[in-house]
């Protein structure tokens, strides 16, 4: 009768990651401890079991990281795993490529911001995944083990003596090992380095040291991957934001606010307030259709267009959508986009607006909260020629006018019926002394469609992503 097999993975700690297939793990060798004896007959197969068992699980991590689509969700995944496969609790990973173009992050698994700091304070000479990062000649990763200051040089075969504020920080923190390996991906060089964290003098076993440096070999690249991803939208996200207004203008008898959210692919939404003749202000938000840096372009295009026409004939709501959906039939053919431009009399509080098959506004006072009934209208580029009747509203003193852009509502994940519900209680719900202020409205109303904030993914349904552009353009006249 064979022997039985042996875990898949020596090391993994199923309260780590729970990969499907994975068994109980073996714990990290301590240092003092010695192979047990296998009997010849059984160890080739053991050996050959083990080796499919690590393959597999091997596959599955890596498959776990492949679903990751973006660099935080990677690092923290890449953290995860590799604690698993070296049988550590603690880590952490810190994000430096070369090139020096950034992000720069430190990312910790089973460690707070606080401790991290503390660790943050460790000469990095002292450690070994600090003199991966400083490009020391000698920084190949390893393991460090922190001997109690009577041990005498050379325990387990590592240098004393400790750095004092190395061994003042594991002891506040509560470890007494590390293991660091250097993140290294072909096309981009260094990336960083990962440690992971031991609570007892311990160190990974050869086969534990084997499967951690083929997945982090692996997640090395992937890493480099997400990272040219992240810059890609940090670009556009920069890019999107320079051509939208850097401030909005002053006019009195009425506060502005706004709030843009560029969605990770870079949509065409935007916004606008700009002053116009005779104390009056144009407002204006829109979309573009597609996503990516051609839509980012057209989107600057057609807002500093409408600038043009608003300042022109900015009284006449429908010659300014008019004039904009010719341009955009003539040189963005392929295109269609939504728009919504109001002209605003603050000082009579009055507002003449009209929409290209975008959501209506939404008005918010203290005794109403109701949309704004606009006429049905065709997007911009849909029709041969667009034309649509205005429509007149006079806001009370103390209610704002609420213009978004439907992203706002596909970001919710709803079917719009129910987004538009969504909204409309969102914005019914904003307390009284938070009305006094647009940007206090604005911020209430997302926090509460959006209670995990914009950066997180929303749910993609009513055939929506969970990446939409999301602009908010907030009006209170006094």
């Amino acid at each position: 009768m064979s022997a039985p097999h042996p875990p898949k993975v020596a090391g993994i700690d199923p309260a780590v990651v729970d990969a499907p297939h994975t068994a109980a793990p073996a714990p990290a060798r301590p240092l003092s401890s010695t192979p047990r004896p296998t009997a010849p007959g059984a160890l080739i197969q053991d050996r050959l079991a083990g080796m499919v068992s690590d393959l597999t699980t091997l596959h599955e991590l890596t498959e776990r990281l492949a679903r990751a689509t973006d660099l935080d969700t990677s690092l923290q995944e890449f953290l995860r795993a590799g604690a698993a496969l070296v049988g550590a609790r603690r880590g952490l990973i810190v994000l430096e490529p070369a090139d020096r173009l950034g992000p720069s992050v430190t990312i910790g698994l089973g460690l707070g911001r606080a401790e991290l700091g503390h660790i943050e304070t460790v000469p990095r000479t002292a450690t070994s995944y600090g003199r991966i990062l400083d490009g020391l000649p000698d920084a190949e990763g390893g393991c460090d083990v922190l001997p109690e200051p009577d041990t005498d040089p050379g325990v387990g075969g590592y240098a004393v003596p400790v750095d004092p504020r190395h061994r003042e920080v594991a002891a506040r923190l509560g470890y007494a090992a590390s293991y660091a390996l250097p993140l290294t991906a072909e096309a981009t060089g260094r990336l960083g380095a990962a440690v992971w964290l031991y609570d007892e003098p311990a160190e990974p076993s050869d086969r534990q040291r084997d499967l951690a440096g083929l997945y982090v070999g692996h997640a090395a690249e992937h890493l480099a991957r997400m990272l040219e991803v992240e810059r890609a939208r940090t670009r556009l996200t920069a890019i999107s934001e320079e051509l939208l207004p850097s401030r909005l203008p002053r006019v009195p008898g009425v506060q502005l606010a706004a709030r843009h959210h560029t969605g990770p692919h870079g949509g065409g939404d935007w916004y606008d307030a700009l002053p116009l003749p005779e104390a009056a202000l144009g407002l204006a938000v829109g979309s573009v259709t597609g996503s990516g840096p051609g839509a980012v372009a057209a989107m600057g295009r057609m807002r500093a267009s409408l600038r043009a026409y608003a300042v022109m004939e900015g009284e006449d709501p429908v010659a300014v959508l008019s004039d904009l959906e010719l341009l955009l039939r003539l040189t963005e053919p392929a295109r269609s986009a939504t728009a919504l431009f109001a002209y605003c009399e603050p000082a009579r509080r009055k507002i003449l607006l009209a929409g290209a098959g975008h959501a209506p506004p939404l008005v918010v006072g203290e005794r109403r909260t109701e949309y704004v009934e606009t006429s049905l209208s065709a997007p911009l580029g849909m029709l041969s020629c667009w034309e649509a009747p205005s429509v007149e509203i006079e806001p009370a003193a103390g209610e704002t006018v609420l213009l978004y852009t439907d992203g706002l509502l596909r970001r919710t994940g709803d079917a719009m019926d129910r987004a538009y519900a969504r909204l409309h209680a969102a914005a019914a719900g904003v307390p009284r002394a938070l009305r006094e202020d647009p940007a206090a409205l604005v911020d209430h109303v997302l926090h509460t469609l959006f209670p995990d904030g914009l950066a997180a993914p929303g749910p993609a349904g009513a055939g929506g992503t969970p990446y939409e552009d999301v602009v908010l353009l907030a009006a209170r006249f006094e």
